[in-house]
């Protein structure tokens, strides 16, 4: 604390909040740099194509297929049928409901094709899948959005 003479010769106390702010600085430089080394979820190499993100609404649901062929249903790991009971009880409550996929680029089509046969077999219509945009000058496909319906 800082004392000073205030008016009529009395004393006013002041807090020096100088510290306080150089320390807060620091910590959000701090979490600045460590926050984008902080990942979670499902390690899953995802393809690099060019195309529009989707915004974002609520909260998301992700079925990641790894480069062991193992299904995730957001963090959990889930066989087919079980991926398939888990969203049918999620259709129910919301019909509208969408579904990201993100699939490894390693694993092969037909995994993939049976996941998403899983997932139109749990009555959801909105699928989406889930790309990395590809570094400069990487040679990729120049697709639109990635946004579709499994409707035939």
């Amino acid at each position: 604390m800082a004392f000073e003479a205030g008016q009529r010769g009395q004393l006013a106390s002041q807090i020096n909040v100088t510290p306080l702010v150089d320390v807060m600085l620091v910590l959000l430089v701090i979490f600045m740099v460590t926050a984008p080394m902080i990942q979670q979820g499902v390690e899953v190499n995802v393809p690099r194509v060019k195309a529009s993100a989707l915004p974002g609404k609520e909260e998301q649901f992700v079925v990641s297929i790894t480069r062991n062929q193992k299904v995730y249903l957001n963090d959990t790991r889930l066989g087919l049928d079980q991926l398939t009971e888990k969203l049918q009880a999620i259709a129910v409550v919301r019909p509208d409901r969408e579904v990201f996929v993100r699939a490894d680029e390693e694993v092969p089509y037909g995994a993939v094709i049976k996941t998403m046969a899983a997932i139109k077999a749990a009555g959801i219509e909105n699928v989406g899948m889930v790309t990395e945009m590809p570094q400069a000058g990487e040679d990729a496909a120049a697709g639109g959005s990635l946004r579709g319906s499994t409707k035939p």
